[in-house]
């Protein structure tokens, strides 16, 4: 489901960002796609993410979808930042 979450509003580049300020940055930028809703509702979801730098990101997409009904979600990640900012 390539576009369960929608980016509903755009963002800073977060590089330069400490971790307060990712979190801040992404607050209420994400929304769930109710196309999906019969398939979240209820589920384990495996939400994927390329980078993991302070998990911000991922913890605003998780709470859109455990709001969406997601029973929970689970975060694969590819690779993380070692010394993550803030």
């Amino acid at each position: 489901m390539p576009d369960a979450l929608v980016r509903i509003r755009a963002t800073p580049s977060q590089g330069h960002m400490d971790r307060k300020d990712r979190a801040d940055n992404v607050r209420k930028a994400f929304a769930f796609n109710p196309r999906y809703a019969d398939q979240v509702k209820g589920k384990t979801i495996v939400l994927v993410d390329d980078v993991y730098t302070t998990g911000s990101t991922v913890k605003e997409c998780a709470g859109v979808l455990l709001k969406a009904g997601a029973a929970k979600v689970h975060v694969l990640t590819l690779a993380r930042v070692a010394n993550a900012t803030g």
